[in-house]
């Protein structure tokens, strides 16, 4: 067993997922803080459903090698619907390449007030150059970056927690008259919807991320830690958030006013991290994308990286953070919600067939 390989997977996997939204807090505030303490049930089913999907997905594809990773979709839902979830992908991908983009213009709009041009600029420039370098050089990079987002997401959060753990009650119960963004109804479908985007996101990248990987316990293995420490991470900043609702419930990036609620410095320390956190997911949504079309590396895969890159920034530059969030990632969401029912029906057939066969046998 390689553990340097199971950390940088675990490490890939966070980076993948933690993103603009994650990173600005947005996301977290959406699909779990905005439901106060259910919010916390709907991080633990989460928690479940991300350990599901991704040792799934990672070790499908170490064991089934697929020439595209997004052929992923076809061994679990045959050509037809496979090739509708292919394409699907790939457009929300895209989309969530633009809202990275954006994330990234308000991050520094907001907490150096410089236009979200720049901000946006500098990102799509960074992550076009990292993504120019090939896959196996950006789980490389983002596997090493991931997981120290995470510790000071969860240094930030926790601090604050501590700090204003006397007003979590009164934040809960204030929250319905606060007209809160919410990316559902209830804190159920909400954590099902939130699943579900991460999944579309998760599939193409993991399994071929698992086609390199020395052993199914090994990919495995990467995926579940990834998952754990990921979940853990948003409990505790959405528990932080909650903690100072009023202060963040209306912000396009939560993580800096809680941030800076305990020290100024810790806000630029943090705005950085931000930055740094959608660079890890921006890097291989953009690849995934020019990946589905052209091969790895190929002059065509270059010329399609740049484009996509330059029309992203265009549309990402001119529309706000936090409508981008709520109105891309829930609608997909729960497309891929329905992938997941397909998975888990899939695998307990397989379950009921394997055991009928072993009956028999016996």
């Amino acid at each position: 067993m390689d553990y340097k390989k199971v950390f940088t997977f675990a490490g890939a996997f966070i980076a993948y997922l933690i993103g603009s939204g994650f990173a600005t807090g947005q996301e977290v505030l959406q699909y779990f803080t905005s439901y106060g303490y259910w919010g916390i049930a709907g991080v633990l089913v989460t928690l479940l459903l991300l350990m599901y999907v991704g040792y799934s997905f990672i070790t499908v594809g170490q064991r089934e090698q697929f020439e595209r990773g997004s052929d992923i979709y076809k061994y679990y839902c045959g050509n037809i619907l496979g090739n509708f979830y292919d394409y699907f992908s790939i457009v929300f991908i895209y989309l969530s390449f633009i809202v990275m983009v954006a994330g990234a213009g308000a991050t520094l709009n907001q907490h150096y007030g410089q236009p979200v041009v720049v901000g946006g600029t500098i990102m799509t420039i960074i992550v076009t150059l990292v993504v120019l370098m090939g896959l196996n050089k950006i789980v490389d990079i983002i596997g090493k970056i991931g997981p120290i987002i995470v510790f000071m997401s969860i240094a930030v959060g926790a601090i604050t927690l501590f700090m204003n753990f006397g007003h979590i009650g009164e934040a809960s119960r204030s929250i319905p008259d606060m007209n809160i963004m919410q990316a559902s109804s209830n804190w159920f479908m909400a954590a099902t919807s939130y699943v579900g985007f991460c999944m579309l996101w998760l599939a193409s990248f993991l399994a071929s991320m698992g086609a390199t990987a020395d052993s199914k316990k090994q990919a495995g293995m990467g995926a579940i830690i990834g998952a754990t420490l990921f979940s853990i991470a948003v409990g505790v900043v959405a528990m932080g958030l909650l903690s100072v609702i009023e202060l963040v419930g209306k912000s396009e990036i939560p993580m800096l006013i809680m941030s800076g609620n305990i020290s100024p410095f810790l806000a630029t320390v943090f705005s950085i991290i931000v930055y740094c956190g959608i660079f890890t997911t921006a890097v291989p949504l953009l690849w995934s994308a020019s990946s589905r079309f052209t091969e790895d590396k190929s002059k065509n895969f270059k010329v399609l990286t740049i484009v996509l890159a330059v029309v992203g920034l265009i549309v990402g530059v001119k529309l706000p953070f936090s409508k981008l969030v709520n109105v891309v990632y829930v609608l997909n969401g729960y497309v891929g919600a329905a992938l997941l029912v397909i998975m888990i029906v899939k695998d307990i057939k397989k379950i009921v067939t394997k055991t009928a066969s072993e009956e028999e046998a016996a």
